[in-house]
């Protein structure tokens, strides 16, 4: 998830946009870091749920787990 990302969330969620440019400024922000941390729990509850699937179907549940963890690093 990119920051123009978060950012264009949270303006859709009602935040002003002079709050956006303060809150999720690039550099030191909580709500981005925030954010990332909020993301990256649920890009792995997503791919605990390919595990679980995997141990009882084909390699693809595997994969798509590897390729949700992967989103995060990009």
């Amino acid at each position: 998830m990119t920051i123009d990302e978060i950012i264009h969330m949270a303006k859709e969620a009602g935040m002003p946009d002079w709050l956006c440019e303060d809150w999720f400024h690039p550099f030191d922000s909580f709500a981005l870091k925030f954010a990332y941390q909020i993301a990256a729990a649920e890009r792995e509850a997503c791919a605990k749920l390919c595990d679980e699937m995997h141990s009882n179907a084909e390699d693809s549940c595997g994969k798509a787990a590897a390729a949700i963890r992967a989103r995060g690093h990009g």
